[in-house]
C-alpha cells in the first residue's frame, strides 16, 4: 500500500470514536448560522482533546486515555441510502486528485527506474469518508450515540422551557418505535445542557442567571454556557482571523462542487426543487408532525429527480435550482466563523474538554462498571447450563435450524437486552477510549458466545475487534490474529453478504499487515475484495494492492504493472477518468521498451482515449502515435481502426488552432539517412540512333569504386586544365548526394536546374497509407546579384512561386509494409541559400477498397483517386546526422558527428549545360575491330560553353581524329566502301615491297609528358553558343580483352564567363561494350644471319608474325582476310615480305593460322627521328588491293594510344657516377644490343553474315616487339597463377649478388656469321688434306667500343658429336684479339682443314666479349645458335 498520512496506530483510534448527537433550538441554531456554520460545524475542529485524560476502569485501575476525540453530529432519522454514500465516496475520490509538480519517488528495481506517487490521498479520502458514513448497525455499538447535546439561546423567552422540549424530544426519538434511526448506545443516554450566548448582542447577565438555574436544576457537571460571536461579521476585514473549519467542511461540500463541473444541471423547473435540495445539517425552519424541528432524510439521502442537485452548501434557507452556480462560486468565498474571535475558539475547546472531562468520560465509567456487574453475576450461572436453557427460553429468537442452514445465514438476532450484547456493548465502550486489553478480553468471550450461537453477523463483528484490539495492545502481549480478520470478511462477504463491513475488515487489516511490512499478505488480501458490485472500491483497491507489491523487500514491478493496469480499468468503469489515465500512465513506465507491444498498444490506446475525453488533446495525440510507429504486430484491421482514431483525434486538435504550426505527423516512417539528392534536369531517353550521355541519374546504384573512378577522371582533367597542378580549393562535382558522399560543404546548384529530393516513405503498417498534396518545405534566403544578403527571409507557408517552384505530387500511395521512395522537384529562379526542411502532405487511409498495387482496385472503387476515409495535413522534417567525427583525440574519445548539408544547397548564377548524343554507337564489337560512330554536342542553356575535354581511364578504345586536318578527312575510295580508314588505291605489282610514309606521336596528342587521357574535342572556333549543337566523328577500337567492358568517358567544360563559385562542370557518359574474339597475332623479331645489304649498315632483322583467327562462329564470322601489315618505329622500317608461299590472299577461316615473314631494315640517318622529334617511320605491306594508310587516322591514333602505355613509363634518370654506376651503364650497354624498337600493326577485313546480308568489319591489333627472340603478343597474356611455396622461417642473409648480364644478352653483343660454300669438292686421292676458306664476319651491335677475342682452340670432346659431325681443324693463327669500334663490322679470313669426306659444323669457334672501358670481364662463350654446317665431297 503507498504511504499514508496517519500511522495505523492514529487512523484506528480516530476512525471509531464516542459519537455524540446534538438538538438544537432554532434560535441557537441561528446564533452558530451567523458564522455559515451548524452547531455541529462549529465544534469538529476542537472536537479533540488537547490533553491526556484519566478514567478508572473496573478493577479501579487507572487508564489514560491520550488524544481522545469526540464525534458530534445532529441528529438525523433516516439511515443513509446506499445510493448516497456511493456518490459521496465518487465524488470525494474524483475531488482529490495529485497535487500538480508533486515530486514522485523513483523506485529503482532491477533495470527499471519508475516514478511512482508515494501517497495515494484520494484514497485516504475515500477511507475517511467511508468509516465516517458508514450506518449505525444493531450488531455493533461503536457508532451508536452515547450523549446528547440539548443547545438552547441566551436570547429565547423561555430557555429552560426550551431545554425541557428539547429534552423531550430527544426522548421521543430513542424510545418511540416509530424511529428505529438513529441507534443510541444505552437506553439511558447522557444528556448535557448547554446554553449558546451571543457576546456582541445578547445580554450576558440574563445569559448568567439562566445559567445558575440550569446548573440549579442540571447540576454543575450537566450544563454548560457557552459564549461565542464576540464581534459582528462586518468587521471581520479588519483583522485575519484564521478558518480552521474549511478543511473539513470541504471533504463535504466536494460533492456539490464536482457534480456541477461534471455535467450540466438537470432540475428545470423551481417548482420541485425545495422538496429535492438539502443543506448539510439536515435542519430548516419548516415544521412538520408538529416538531420543533424537522428530522429529515439523512445528508446522504438521493434525491428523486437528479444526481446533480443532492446537497446543497451552508445557509439554512433551501436555494432554488437556478442560484445553485452562484451558490458553488460563493461557497468558495465565504469565510466560517466570521463573528468569532480566538477567543470564541479558545471557549469552545474548552467547552470540548469541559463536556468530555465532567460529562461523557463520567457516564462511560459508570456504563463500563454496570455492564462489567451484570457480566460478574451471569458468570456465576454455569456457562453450559445458561446455553442449554437459553435454546429453550429464547422465544424471541429464531426458529432451531440445522448447523449448516445456520452458517449460510447470518444466524439469528438478539434482543437489544441479550447479555451477549452487552459483552459486546462493554467491550465497545472499552475500545472507544482505549483500553484494549479489557476490549480484547470482552471481545473473545464475546465471540465465543456467537459462535456458540451461530450468530454469524455478531460473530464476524466479535472476531473483527478482536483482531483490531489485538493489535493496539500496549506492548503488544500477543501477535496479531490475522485469521481472525480473514474469518470475519469470509463471514461479512459470502454467509452474511454485507460488503461494506468486509471492505471496512480489509482496510483495517491491510493497514495493519502494511505496518507489518507483510505487504505480500495485504496485496492477497486487497486483491479478494475486487468483485463486480463496486467499480470504484476495487479500483482503489487494486491500486493499494499495486503498491504492495512495488513496496515489497525486492519490488515486483511487473505484479505491479498488471494490477495497475486494473486499477486503471476499474476506475474507467467508474467514471473516474483522471484516475484511470494516471494508472495507466505509471503502467506504462514498465512496459515502455521491453518488447511487450501487444501490452503497449493496449496502454497507449486507453491512455489516447481517457486523454481525449478529459480534452488532454496533446497526450492523445502522443499516445496514439506511440501506437502507429512501433513496430506493431496487431492485426490489420486493428491497426486500421488505431490509425483512424489517431486522424480523428488529431483533426480536433489541428481544428482548435488552425493557424498554428502544422504538426509533426508520425508516418509513414522517413528514412532520412537515405534522402538522395539530385542536381540537374531527368535523363532524355534515346531517341532512334541517338541515344543521349548517362551521365548521373537517381535510377543508379551508389558504387564507391565507379565513384573513386570518376573523381580520379575529374582530378586528371583539372590537373591538365590548370597547367598539371590540382588547385588547392578543388572539390570534385557531386551531382548526386547520397550517405556516401561527402555532404560536409553546402552543394552547389544553378539557377533554372531543377533539384529533385528523393524521399525514402516506409509504411510500417498493414494497413495502406494515402499521402495527398505531397510536397517540399523550404526556407530561401535570396540573395541579389552583388551577392549581399536581403534582409527577408521567405519561407514556404502559402508559396513563393516566383523564388523557388514547388512541384506538387497529388497522390501518392503506400502499401502495407511497403518501402517507396517519392522524387519531389524544386525549380530554383533565384540566386540565394536554400535550406529544404522536410515535407508537407495530407496523412489518411484508403477507405473501402484496397488496392493492392495503387493500379488495380477492386469493383465499386473509382481509379485513378482513391477515396480518403479521412485525412490530417502535417509535416515530417527531414533530419539527417553527418558522419560521425574521428579525427581527433578528442573526437575519438567522445561522441561527436559532422554536419550534412545535401539539404542546404546554395543556388549560384547561370552555368553553361551540356547535352552529349551518340550517333550509331554500337554496343558489341570484335577484338580489335573499328568502327566510326558520330557525337552531338548541344548547349541547353542561355550561356555560351568552352574548354570541351574529354577524359577515359581507356583513351585506346576512341578517338576524334589527328589534331592536323590533313590527318582526318575521308579519302573517296574509303566512302566508297564505307571504311573508317583513309585508303589508297595500289598497283597490284607492288606486293611486297613496303610503302613508307610517317607521322609524329605530337599530332595525335601523345608525347612525353602528356597526358593521352585527356583529350581536347575539337569545337570549331572553340565555343559552343546557347542552343547550338555539334556533329563530330569518332571512331571507336573494339578493346583487346573479350567480354563486356565499361568504358567510362567525362566531358569537361567551362563557362565563357569566369564564375567564382562553379569553375567548371562535367558530364558522365558509361559506354557499355561487349566484345567477341577476333584475332590473335604473335610476333618475334631476330637477327638475320645474311650478309649486309650494300645501304644497311647495323644489320637486318627477320620479323615472324602468326595470326591466328581465334573467333567462334557464334559471332557470325566468315573469315578474316589480312589485309596489310605496317610496321612502325622510329628505327626500323618493313622492307619486303619474305612469304615463302605464293598465295598473295590471306584468308583465315575458323581457327585457322597463317604466318607471316617479314624482313625489317633500319631506316637511313635521314629518316631516324632523334629522341625529341618524336617522328615514326610507318611502312605498309599490302596484301590487298588497297593501301591503308597507316599513318593517318584512325589508324594512327589508336596504334599512338596502345603505345602511350609505354611512352607513359618515366625515363631514368642519370644519377652520380660511382664504380658501381659504371657497372650498372655497362649492363645497360649490353642490354641495349638486344633491344628492338619495331611495333605491327595487323590491318584487317572480317567478312559477317547477319540477317542474310553480308557486312565488312574492319580493325587492327598491335604488336609492339622490345626484345629479339622474345614472343610478343597483340592482346594481354593471362598469368598462370605462381606455385606454392613453402614458408620460410629463417631470415636469408643479405647478400649482395653483383649485377650480370643474362648470357641471352651478352650473345646479342657481338653478332658473327660465318661466310662459306654450302658444299665443297675435293679429290681426296690427289690431295689429302682439303682446305676450305671461311670468312668469319664479326658486327658489334652496341653503340660501345667492344674487345673481341676469338679462339679456335675448341675441341668437341663429347662422342657424340664426334660421330655426328666428324672432326676438322682450323688453320693458322688460333687466337685473335681484336677492338671493334660501335657498330663496326670486322671479317676475319680462316682456313678449316678436312681430311675426309662429311657434314661438318663449322660453328665451331668461341667469341669472347667484353667493353672496351671497363674492368670486369664478361666473358661468356659464344655459341652460335644455328649449326653452320659444310658438306664435303670427293672427287
Amino acid at each position: 500500500m503507498a504511504q499514508c498520512v496517519q500511522s495505523v496506530q492514529e487512523l484506528i483510534p480516530d476512525s471509531f470514536v464516542p459519537c455524540v448527537a446534538a438538538l438544537c433550538s432554532d434560535e441557537a441554531e441561528r446564533l452558530t448560522r451567523l458564522n455559515h456554520l451548524s452547531f455541529a460545524e462549529l465544534l469538529k475542529p476542537f472536537s479533540r482533546l488537547t490533553s491526556e485524560v484519566h478514567m478508572r476502569d473496573p478493577n479501579n485501575q487507572l487508564h489514560i486515555i491520550k488524544n481522545l476525540k469526540i464525534a458530534v453530529s445532529n441528529i438525523i432519522t433516516q439511515p443513509p441510502q446506499p445510493g448516497a454514500i456511493r456518490k459521496l465516496l465518487n465524488d470525494v475520490v474524483s475531488g482529490s486528485q495529485p497535487a500538480e509538480g508533486l515530486v514522485a519517488n523513483v523506485i529503482t528495481a532491477g533495470d527499471y527506474d519508475l516514478n511512482i506517487s508515494a501517497t495515494t490521498p484520494w484514497f485516504e479520502s475515500y477511507r475517511e469518508t467511508f468509516l465516517q458514513s458508514m450506518p449505525a448497525s444493531d450488531h455493533e455499538f461503536l457508532n451508536h450515540y452515547l450523549a446528547c447535546m440539548l443547545v438552547a439561546s441566551s436570547s429565547e423567552a423561555e430557555p429552560v422551557e426550551q431545554f425541557s422540549k428539547l429534552s423531550q424530544e430527544q426522548h421521543r426519538i430513542q424510545h418511540n418505535s416509530d424511529y428505529s434511526y438513529p441507534k443510541w448506545f444505552i437506553p439511558n443516554t447522557l444528556k448535557y445542557y448547554v446554553l449558546l450566548h451571543d457576546v456582541s448582542a445578547g445580554d450576558e447577565q440574563r445569559a448568567e442567571s439562566i445559567y445558575e438555574e440550569m446548573k440549579q436544576k442540571y447540576g454543575t457537571q450537566g450544563c454548560y454556557l457557552l459564549k461565542i460571536n464576540s464581534r459582528t461579521s462586518n468587521r471581520a476585514s479588519d483583522e485575519q482571523i484564521p478558518d480552521p473549519w474549511s478543511q473539513y467542511l470541504q471533504k463535504n461540500s466536494i460533492q456539490n462542487q464536482e457534480s456541477y463541473e461534471d455535467g450540466p444541471c438537470t432540475i428545470t423547473s423551481n417548482k420541485n426543487s425545495d422538496s429535492n435540495l438539502l443543506s448539510l445539517d439536515g435542519l430548516d425552519n419548516e415544521v412538520k408532525d408538529g416538531l420543533p424541528n424537522n428530522f429529515r432524510a439523512h445528508p446522504l439521502q438521493l434525491d428523486s429527480s437528479s444526481d446533480a442537485s443532492n446537497s446543497i452548501d451552508g445557509p439554512d434557507h433551501v436555494k432554488s435550482a437556478s442560484s445553485l452556480h452562484e451558490t458553488k462560486k460563493a461557497n468558495t468565498g465565504i469565510i466560517h466563523g466570521a463573528c468569532l474571535t480566538l477567543t470564541d475558539h479558545d471557549r469552545i475547546r474548552q467547552f470540548i474538554q469541559e463536556f468530555t472531562f465532567r460529562g461523557l468520560l463520567p457516564h462511560i465509567e459508570k456504563t463500563i462498571r454496570q455492564l462489567n456487574d451484570q457480566l460478574i453475576s451471569r458468570k456465576g450461572l454455569s456457562r453450559s447450563l445458561f446455553s442449554a436453557t437459553k435454546k429453550w427460553f429464547s422465544g424471541s429468537k429464531v426458529p432451531e435450524k440445522s448447523i449448516n442452514e445456520l452458517k449460510n445465514t447470518s444466524g439469528l438476532l438478539y434482543p437489544p437486552e441479550a447479555p451477549e450484547l452487552q459483552i459486546r456493548k462493554m467491550a465497545d465502550l472499552c475500545f472507544l477510549v482505549q483500553h484494549y486489553d479489557l476490549a480484547y478480553s470482552c471481545y473473545h468471550t464475546a465471540k465465543k458466545d456467537f459462535l456458540n450461537d451461530q450468530a454469524m453477523l455478531y460473530a464476524a463483528g466479535a472476531l473483527e475487534m478482536a483482531a483490531v484490539s489485538a493489535f493496539l495492545q500496549p506492548g503488544a502481549p500477543r501477535p496479531y490474529p490475522a485469521h481472525y480478520m480473514d474469518t470475519a470478511i469470509q463471514t461479512y462477504r459470502d454467509i452474511c453478504k454485507n460488503m461494506v463491513l468486509a471492505e471496512r475488515c480489509v482496510l483495517l487489516s491491510a493497514e495493519i499487515l502494511k505496518s507489518q511490512s507483510k505487504y505480500s499478505e495485504a496485496a492477497a488480501l486487497l486483491i479478494r475484495l475486487t468483485s463486480e458490485d463496486s467499480d470504484l472500491r476495487s479500483a482503489l483497491l487494486l491500486e493499494q494492492a499495486a503498491h504492495c507489491f512495488i513496496n515489497m523487500k525486492s519490488p515486483m514491478v511487473r505484479k505491479y504493472a498488471f494490477h495497475m493496469i486494473l486499477a486503471g480499468h476499474r476506475f474507467s468503469k467508474a467514471g473516474q477518468k483522471k484516475h484511470a489515465l494516471r494508472c495507466y500512465c505509471q503502467a506504462m513506465q514498465v512496459y515502455k521498451g521491453k518488447g511487450w507491444s501487444l501490452a503497449e498498444d493496449h496502454i497507449n490506446f486507453t491512455i489516447g482515449r481517457q486523454s481525449y475525453t478529459l480534452r488532454q488533446l496533446d497526450n492523445a495525440v502522443s499516445a496514439f502515435r506511440h501506437i502507429l510507429i512501433n513496430e506493431s504486430k496487431q492485426s490489420a484491421a486493428q491497426q486500421g481502426a488505431f490509425l483512424r482514431e489517431y486522424l480523428y483525434v488529431y483533426k480536433n486538435v489541428s481544428q482548435m488552432s488552425p493557424d498554428g504550426p502544422l504538426p509533426q505527423l508520425p508516418l509513414p516512417y522517413i528514412n532520412s539517412s537515405a534522402t538522395r539528392v539530385f542536381f540537374g534536369h531527368d535523363r532524355r531517353p534515346a531517341d532512334g540512333e541517338k541515344q543521349a550521355a548517362t551521365h548521373v541519374s537517381l535510377d543508379q546504384e551508389y558504387d564507391s569504386e565507379s565513384s573513386q573512378q570518376w573523381r580520379e577522371l575529374e582530378e586528371q582533367v583539372v590537373a591538365v586544365v590548370n597547367r598539371g597542378v590540382v588547385p588547392s580549393n578543388f572539390y570534385p562535382t557531386q551531382y548526386c548526394l547520397n550517405s556516401y558522399s561527402d555532404n560536409s560543404r553546402f552543394p552547389l546548384a544553378v539557377v533554372e536546374e531543377p533539384i529533385t529530393v528523393e524521399v525514402a516513405f516506409r509504411n510500417p503498417l498493414k494497413v495502406p497509407l494515402l499521402l495527398t498534396d505531397l510536397s517540399l518545405l523550404w526556407k530561401f534566403q535570396p540573395k541579389d546579384i552583388s551577392g549581399k544578403d536581403n534582409e527577408e527571409v521567405k519561407e514556404l507557408v502559402t508559396g513563393e512561386p516566383k523564388m523557388i517552384g514547388t512541384e506538387l505530387i497529388s497522390e501518392f500511395l503506400i502499401n502495407s509494409e511497403e518501402s517507396k521512395v517519392a522524387r519531389l522537384k524544386l525549380f530554383p529562379h533565384h540566386i540565394g541559400e536554400l535550406h529544404i526542411l522536410g515535407v508537407v502532405y495530407n496523412l489518411g487511409t484508403i477507405q473501402g477498397c484496397m488496392t493492392v498495387d495503387g493500379i488495380g482496385s477492386l469493383p465499386g472503387c473509382h481509379t485513378g483517386k482513391h477515396s480518403l476515409s479521412m485525412s490530417v495535413r502535417g509535416r515530417q522534417d527531414l533530419e539527417i546526422q553527418g558522419p560521425r567525427l574521428n579525427n581527433t583525440k578528442e573526437e575519438k574519445t567522445s561522441i561527436k558527428y559532422g554536419p550534412d548539408r545535401r539539404l542546404d544547397p546554395i543556388i549560384t548564377e547561370e552555368m553553361p549545360l551540356l547535352e552529349v548524343f551518340f550517333i550509331h554507337f554500337p554496343t558489341g564489337l570484335l577484338c580489335g575491330e573499328i568502327r566510326k560512330a558520330y557525337v552531338e554536342f548541344v548547349n541547353v542553356s542561355k550561356s555560351p560553353l568552352t574548354g570541351l575535354k574529354v577524359v577515359s581511364k581507356r583513351p585506346e578504345f576512341f578517338t576524334f581524329g589527328g589534331n592536323t586536318a590533313v590527318l582526318t578527312p575521308l579519302s573517296p575510295s574509303a566512302s566508297e566502301n564505307c571504311s573508317a580508314y583513309k585508303t589508297v588505291a595500289t598497283d597490284s605489282t607492288a606486293v611486297c615491297t613496303a610503302l613508307i610514309s610517317s607521322a609524329s606521336s605530337v599530332d595525335f596528342g601523345i608525347g612525353i609528358g602528356s597526358q593521352p587521357e585527356v583529350i581536347p574535342v575539337p569545337l570549331p572556333d572553340t565555343v559552343l553558343l546557347p542552343g547550338a549543337s555539334v556533329q563530330l566523328p569518332m571512331w571507336l577500337r573494339g578493346p583487346d580483352e573479350e567480354g563486356v567492358h565499361e568504358i567510362n568517358f567525362l566531358f569537361y567544360y567551362e563557362s565563357v564567363k569566369k564564375q567564382p563559385k562553379i569553375r567548371h562542370r562535367i558530364l558522365r557518359h558509361t559506354a557499355v561494350i561487349c566484345t567477341s574474339r577476333s584475332l590473335n597475332v604473335r610476333a618475334t623479331v631476330c637477327r638475320s644471319n645474311s650478309l649486309e645489304d650494300e645501304e644497311g649498315r647495323g644489320g637486318n632483322m627477320l620479323v615472324f608474325v602468326d595470326v591466328e583467327n581465334t573467333n567462334t562462329s557464334e559471332a557470325g564470322v566468315k573469315e578474316f582476310h589480312i589485309v596489310q601489315v605496317s610496321s612502325s618505329s622510329k628505327h626500323w622500317k618493313f622492307q619486303k615480305s619474305v612469304n615463302l608461299s605464293e598465295n598473295k590472299d590471306a584468308k583465315l577461316a575458323s581457327r585457322e593460322k597463317g604466318k607471316f615473314c617479314f624482313k625489317a631494315i633500319r631506316c637511313k640517318e635521314k629518316e631516324v627521328a632523334t629522341q625529341s622529334s618524336e617522328k615514326y617511320t610507318f611502312a605498309d605491306i599490302i596484301f590487298g588491293n588497297e593501301q591503308i594508310i597507316s599513318s593517318a587516322s584512325p589508324c594512327a591514333d589508336f596504334f599512338y594510344r596502345s603505345l602511350s602505355s609505354e611512352l607513359k613509363k618515366p625515363q631514368a634518370q642519370p644519377s652520380v657516377h660511382t664504380e658501381k654506376q659504371s657497372l650498372e651503364d655497362a649492363v645497360r650497354l649490353i642490354q641495349k644490343c638486344s633491344e628492338v624498337d619495331l611495333n605491327i600493326v595487323v590491318l584487317w577485313k572480317a567478312y559477317v553474315v547477319e540477317d542474310s546480308k553480308q557486312l565488312i568489319l574492319e580493325g587492327q591489333h598491335h604488336v609492339i616487339l622490345r626484345t629479339i627472340g622474345k614472343e610478343a603478343f597483340s592482346c594481354p597474356q593471362k598469368q598462370e597463377p605462381p606455385e606454392m611455396e613453402l614458408l620460410k622461417f629463417f631470415r636469408p642473409e643479405n647478400t649482395t649478388v653483383p649485377l650480370r648480364p643474362s648470357v641471352e644478352q651478352l650473345s646479342n653483343l657481338i653478332k658473327t656469321s660465318l661466310h662459306y660454300p654450302e658444299s665443297f669438292n675435293h679429290p681426296f686421292h690427289q690431295k689429302s688434306l682439303c682446305l676450305v676458306p671461311v670468312t668469319l664476319l664479326l658486327s658489334n651491335c652496341s653503340k660501345a667500343d667492344v674487345d673481341v677475342i676469338v679462339d679456335l682452340r675448341h675441341k668437341t670432346t663429347s662422342p657424340e658429336a664426334l660421330e655426328i659431325h666428324g672432326s676438322f681443324t682450323w688453320l693458322g693463327q688460333t687466337q685473335y684479339k681484336l677492338q671493334l669500334k660501335s657498330q663496326e663490322i670486322h671479317s676475319l679470313q680462316l682456313k678449316a682443314c678436312f681430311v675426309h669426306t662429311g657434314v661438318y659444323n663449322l660453328g665451331t669457334p668461341r667469341v669472347f666479349a667484353k667493353l672496351s672501358d671497363q674492368v670486369t670481364v664478361f666473358e661468356t662463350s659464344q655459341q652460335n645458335s644455328m649449326p653452320a654446317l659444310i658438306i664435303i665431297n670427293n672427287v
